[in-house]
């Protein structure tokens, strides 16, 4: 392999249970356009090394299925390739959301992940609550409990949750092993959560940040570091993203390849201490 080919791995693996993943891995929210390059992007993901996709059947668009895509793509699938997916939302077919699945209904969106990805099990389910706008609140329990009864039946590996508070993660851990907490984060938002990255590393669990390029406008502190660097800010903020801890996951998405390129390269980027104490400036 090329150093291009290992691209991913270059800012070392982590853990989503009994899964290695390399660090820098791939969203597939924005996978619903132009289908062709959609599954360029995918199959170019994979020869750079990305070998964690984040991905949900509500992701989708009037033509296209993000998980779909996927199975289209890359299908028979890589050994080393893993594939987290979400349920709790879910979408009619005019694209409107539904009202937060229920424990019963739980099983039917992961049935549904499963026909899309063409699998017999899930890696790593998220029961992810809330949107992206709004924390999640209100118990867990028993949707997360209709989750690890799914796990037991070997339709899901691994469980994680998403859009959630430290209270979340305790309640979810009483019932099951939680091996990923996905929320917004990012150098300007949701700076609330670094308490939670502390926690989850404590307790062995993976952070995976969604918006971590997205969250934050253009600021001077991080043009700074990018012009120091020779690098784009989008880089700056990936960067800063896995500088956060060896539990620290990045999931970027994009349609573009050439943004994909730059994504997994930064992976190999490197922040002096110069550089977090400007980005990390009020």
């Amino acid at each position: 392999m090329t150093s291009q080919t290992l691209a991913a791995a270059a800012a070392g693996t982590g853990q989503l249970g009994a899964f290695t993943v390399n660090r820098l891995g791939y969203g597939a929210m924005r996978l619903t356009g132009d289908r062709d390059r959609s599954i360029a992007v995918l199959r170019r993901a994979v020869e750079l090394g990305v070998n964690h996709l984040d991905t949900a059947a509500f992701y989708f668009s009037a033509t296209h299925s993000a998980n779909e895509l996927i199975n289209t793509a890359l299908a028979p699938y890589p050994d080393d390739l893993v594939i987290t997916t979400k349920v709790g939302p879910g979408r009619d077919a005019s694209g409107d959301w539904l009202p937060a699945a229920t424990p019963a209904q739980l099983r039917g969106q992961v049935e549904e992940n499963l026909r899309q990805l063409g699998r017999d099990h899930l890696d790593v389910v998220n029961l992810r609550i809330g949107d992206a706008l709004e924390r999640g609140t209100g118990p867990i329990a028993d949707r997360f409990g209709a989750l690890a009864e799914l796990r037991g039946a070997g339709l899901i590996r691994e469980l994680g949750i998403s859009n959630v508070s430290p209270a979340h993660l305790a309640e979810a851990r009483a019932i099951a092993p939680v091996v990923c907490v996905q929320n917004q984060y990012g150098l300007s938002a949701r700076r609330e959560d670094d308490e939670l990255v502390r926690l989850c590393a404590e307790q062995g669990i993976a952070f995976v940040p969604f918006f971590a390029i997205a969250s934050g406008q253009a600021e001077q502190r991080v043009e700074t570091v990018a012009r120091r660097l020779g690098v784009t800010p989008s880089q700056v903020r990936l960067a800063w993203t896995l500088h956060q801890g060896p539990n620290v996951l990045a999931i970027p998405g994009t349609g573009d390849p050439a943004h994909l390129e730059e994504n997994v390269a930064a992976a190999a980027l490197t922040l002096s201490d110069e550089d977090l104490v400007t980005l990390d400036a009020a």
